[in-house]
């Protein structure tokens, strides 16, 4: 693609993570690109997540967009001003298996991503209960975003940007090859690129459908705990049954047969227990996973206790304060990232997989490649 007068080489539709990604690319390639958005700022999934750039923890394809996904959010670090940390992870071993797994991720990564706590070691990183501790790792090249923030001040970037049109409550109700149409009238690029995210069956639902898309809600809590402060995200036994690279390690499938006997809610509820801490102080914890392609819009007390329950014992700690709920969502379907060419100038990209946050900036520019 190269740039001219006229229609921009590039529109994206959509403003959360995964498009913004697409304009951040389209932009150190020199390219014109309109960014579409239906609300007034992100409020999907880019805003509701644990703002962890789960890097070490991916594999395959994932592994290899969230390393170079990396260097970017550093990169927007510096120019546009978002609350990067490079504090790694935590993953904490509370069992035989778990540690186990860990041993195996350490043998097959080495020690530029993976580096084996002592159970003191762990202790000494993130203040959890010693009770049960086996020890640890840590994941040096993981970081941490503020979330909240971020998806607002890499718009607020762009927009600063020559070539780059920000378009805000502004509804697409179709695209079709070199055209979007829209609530406020049609607009004309080279090439468009739709990132709905969850909503990608509104707007193009036979792609949706054959991909078999579906919501992935999430429970989630922001907790207070007097005192408290954890640099790096904090990991468990559960999200090494979620976290490929952990969860394909034989360790990791013993952990799961046990657990189906010994802790079957904590697998009903596909919990991934973790934490992450707030630039304010508070924890963000969860997260439990429900499929459905229109989930109820309900809640469920009992699982929030159970996350509770979980932090409480892995804090070694009682006075937790409840100070948020809310639901998470992402596009969920087989596999990891769905790339699919719509018509000839038009290609929907959604992350399938919930790791919008760790991918996005390494999907780009694999996609605009494809263009």
């Amino acid at each position: 693609m190269t740039s001219s007068s006229g229609p921009a080489d590039l529109i994206v539709v959509g403003a959360g993570i995964v498009g913004l990604a697409h304009a951040v690319e389209a932009v150190a390639r020199g390219l014109s690109v309109t960014v579409v958005e239906r609300d007034e700022r992100a409020v999907g999934a880019s805003v509701r997540n644990f703002g962890h750039a789960c890097i070490t923890a991916q594999a395959g394809e994932a592994h290899t967009f969230a390393r170079r996904a990396r260097g970017t959010w550093l990169r927007m670090a510096r120019e546009a001003g978002v609350g990067v940390q490079e504090c790694g992870t935590v993953v904490v071993a509370r069992s035989e298996e778990e540690a186990a797994a860990l041993d195996e991720l350490a043998a097959t990564r080495g020690a530029e991503e993976v580096r084996l706590l002592t159970p003191a070691e762990v202790t000494a990183a993130v203040p959890v209960a010693v009770e049960g501790l086996h020890g640890g790792a840590l994941l040096p090249l993981d970081l941490r975003v503020d979330q909240r923030r971020a998806a607002g001040a890499i718009a607020e970037w762009l927009a600063a940007q020559p070539g780059v049109r920000m378009l805000w409550s502004t509804p697409v109700l179709g695209v079709e090859d070199g055209l979007v149409r829209t609530g406020r009238g049609d607009l004309r690029a080279r090439h468009v690129v739709v990132c709905a995210g969850h909503d990608l069956d509104r707007l193009l639902p036979e792609v949706a459908d054959e991909a078999g898309m579906q919501r992935c809600l999430l429970q989630m809590l922001q907790v207070r705990v007097p005192g408290l402060r954890i640099a790096p995200a904090v990991l468990t036994g559960s999200s090494m049954l979620r976290y490929p690279a952990l969860a394909g390690t034989d360790s990791a499938r013993a952990l799961r047969r046990r657990w189906a006997a010994e802790r079957p809610e904590m697998l009903d509820a596909v919990v991934n227990h973790m934490l992450t801490q707030l630039p304010g102080g508070d924890l963000v914890v969860g997260d439990t996973h429900a499929y459905a392609a229109t989930p109820d819009p309900w809640s469920q007390e009992a699982l929030d206790e159970l996350l509770l329950a979980e932090t409480r014992t892995l804090l070694g700690r009682d006075d937790l304060a409840v100070v948020r709920r809310w639901q998470g969502v992402y596009a969920s379907a087989a596999g990891e990232f769905l790339r699919a060419r719509v018509a000839p100038g038009v290609t929907a990209v959604a992350v399938t997989s919930g790791i919008g946050m760790t991918t996005a900036f390494g999907l780009a520019p694999a996609v605009l490649d494809s263009l």
